[in-house]
């Protein structure tokens, strides 16, 4: 459990398109086997501590003729954004991604003093 002992709670979110492969033959939509895509998150604001980050397909265009295979999470969380990594694998080929994030955390208060 996140136990926030800030009198501060700060909440971000953000949306983008991760990869539009079937435009130009990019990997997720032509490749098989594992096949990976890393996108870095900055947040506007620092968080006083890494965050609580929630990461979710907000879109997926997906080929119907392969298994549906896809693995999206966050990772290397820090006070000032995250790594999105989405992951599929085998036959599946996807033609692109649209993923939702939103962060959660202690923020600073203009009366919080550094000694």
């Amino acid at each position: 459990m996140l136990r926030i002992d800030s009198h501060q709670l700060g909440i971000t979110q953000g949306s983008f398109v991760l990869f539009s492969d079937f435009q130009d033959g990019g990997a997720m939509w032509t490749g098989k086997g594992p096949r990976e895509l890393r996108r870095v998150v900055e947040f506007d604001e620092a968080f006083m501590r890494p965050p609580l980050v929630q990461v979710s397909l907000s879109m997926l265009d997906i080929d119907h003729s392969t298994n549906h295979r896809v693995d999206i999470s966050a990772e290397m969380v820090t006070e000032d954004g995250f790594v999105i990594v989405f992951r599929t694998w085998g036959d599946t080929k996807i033609a692109r991604v649209r993923a939702d994030w939103t962060a959660f955390g202690a923020v600073r208060h203009e009366d919080d003093w550094d000694l």
